[in-house]
């Protein structure tokens, strides 16, 4: 006898650091993402998509720890041989982008863009390999005009959504600040030698807010290990070095012109780091006069980005307001965005210096934040009426019903399984539909319809003290003219006008 050949079925999962978004998070999402793109067309910025894919070559040493193509970027070869990386960032194709197009673009180039981004690192709680991101960039202007309306825009942008005044602040500082600092304690930004250790040092102090000045300062010396075991080597300062850096760090004031005088005196005679208090103290300025105080924007050392490729100011969108945290203690928010001035990714491909400043957007964890506000918009998250199919010999006539109901501008659906009325009420409900509409053979002889407003059943199924009242006022189950059924579906949706997450 044949031995029976065993089927293969593939386990369904996502993969590791993946995840799906159900239908109430999109639409509360793409809510969020249209008011933000309202605020950056108002600040005369244009949309803008560029591929998923791109050379890996086109992305160069910007990619995070890169000794191999694949190493922090999902990568593989095409057919030709060429290393093709999913986007680590929407910057570096941005950067890719106006190199091939530079002669035909206005300069300055104004753009924004969202979409995906795809990051091949460990996951962990609320860390994706996956996420999406909101840029707005400026190229072609050294100005720091540009980098004081970045941070304007991101004030912006978070009180257009519902993050009011007080729940958030801009950070920021700027990265020459850092490098006069570096050179004071012999890690000059010219030494090749010097490359790695800078970039160690980068990271570290990028980790403050995560790791509080003890894992810093390990960081910065030999090196630390997490929770789960794993190790990452330090910087190696001496000790000198390291209260030098952790100075820098601690300089922070409320007013902005104050922690600009602290700098000045921690970079003393550095050319570079004079040239960065310099930047901060004009953006100073400008914030001041376009009316942007220290409630909004101010200047904190220890913001100074992980990323190699920024030259100049740099700054964190950080909400100040307490949440859960996982071990269910009120921590801050934190961080939901970044970005900063990077005067050479263009330069590699033109030759060229071409100055350009941006920010970017965390949206999934932008949303978890609203969540936790409670100021998430879901409307329209609620399911579609269903006409309900009490008669599959008379489907003709509910289309007609469904489509009366689309025309006047009502999300509607037929059912379009093979259930009975039980069924098809408890698929209306796993739906999160409204009402259902019932036409038996008794309502098709009187030339009526059933509504049935799901919403009310349910909660006069719940014992609440004035359940009496609800039914009385406002019965769960109407009938109406079907020459109205348009007009009583609308009658019904209206009740829950100004309150559509029900």
């Amino acid at each position: 006898m044949a031995k029976k050949i065993k089927t293969f079925r593939p386990k369904p999962r996502v993969p590791k650091g993946l995840r799906d978004e159900m239908a109430a998070d999109v639409i509360g999402q793409r809510k969020m993402l249209a008011a933000i793109a309202h605020v950056y067309e108002l600040y005369g910025f244009d949309p803008l998509e560029t591929s998923g894919l791109e050379y890996s070559d086109a992305m160069g040493k910007f990619l995070p720890d890169a000794d191999r193509p694949n190493q922090g970027v999902f990568s593989f070869q095409d057919d030709d041989d060429q290393w093709l990386s999913l986007r680590y960032d929407l910057t570096a194709p941005l950067a890719r982008f106006v190199a091939e197009n530079y002669d035909a673009l206005p300069k300055p180039f104004r753009r924004y863009q969202m979409g995906p981004v795809w990051r091949n690192e460990k996951p962990g709680p609320g860390r994706y390999r996956q996420f999406t991101q909101v840029d707005a960039d400026t190229v072609g202007t050294p100005s720091m005009a540009a980098d004081a309306e970045m941070c304007m825009l991101m004030c912006d942008a978070m009180e257009a959504i519902g993050i009011e005044r007080g729940d958030y602040e801009v950070k920021v500082n700027n990265r020459k600040i850092l490098d006069g600092v570096l050179e004071r304690i012999g890690l000059n930004l010219e030494d090749p030698d010097n490359q790695v250790q800078r970039l160690t040092v980068l990271r570290a102090i990028d980790k403050l807010d995560r790791l509080g000045e003890e894992g810093v300062e390990r960081l910065l010396g030999e090196g630390r290990k997490d929770e789960s075991g794993d190790y990452t080597e330090g910087a190696k300062l001496s000790p000198e070095q390291i209260n030098a850096v952790m100075s820098f760090v601690r300089a922070g004031n409320e007013a902005r012109s104050a922690v600009c005088d602290q700098l000045a005196a921690i970079v003393g005679e550095s050319e570079i780091g004079g040239e960065g208090v310099s930047e901060l103290r004009e953006i100073d300025t400008l914030l001041s006069a376009a009316g942007y105080g220290a409630d909004q924007v101010v200047f904190d050392p220890g913001i100074v980005r992980g990323l190699e490729y920024y030259t100049g100011p740099v700054w964190e969108i950080d909400l100040t307001f307490e949440t859960i945290g996982e071990d269910d203690t009120l921590a801050r928010f934190g961080s939901v965005g970044s970005g900063g001035r990077y005067d050479g990714l263009v330069e590699r491909f033109k030759g060229v210096r071409v100055p350009a400043t941006g920010c970017s957007i965390g949206v999934s964890r932008l949303y978890a934040a609203l969540k936790a506000l409670g100021k998430t918009d879901e409307s329209g998250a609620r399911g579609p009426v269903v006409v309900l199919v009490m008669d599959a010999s008379e489907t003709a006539g509910y289309q007609t019903m469904v489509q009366e109901l689309r025309k006047s501008g009502i999300r509607s659906e037929l059912y379009l399984g093979g259930s009975g009325m039980k069924a098809q009420l408890k698929y209306a409900d796993r739906r999160g539909a409204s009402i259902v509409v019932i036409e038996g053979e008794d309502e098709r002889e009187k030339g009526e319809l059933t509504l049935k407003d799901l919403i009310l059943g349910s909660e006069m199924s719940k014992d609440i003290e004035d359940n009496k009242a609800w039914r009385e006022d406002q019965p769960a189950q109407v009938s109406v003219k079907r020459a109205d059924l348009v007009s009583g579906v609308r009658s019904l949706l209206d009740r829950y006008k100004g309150n559509e997450n029900l």
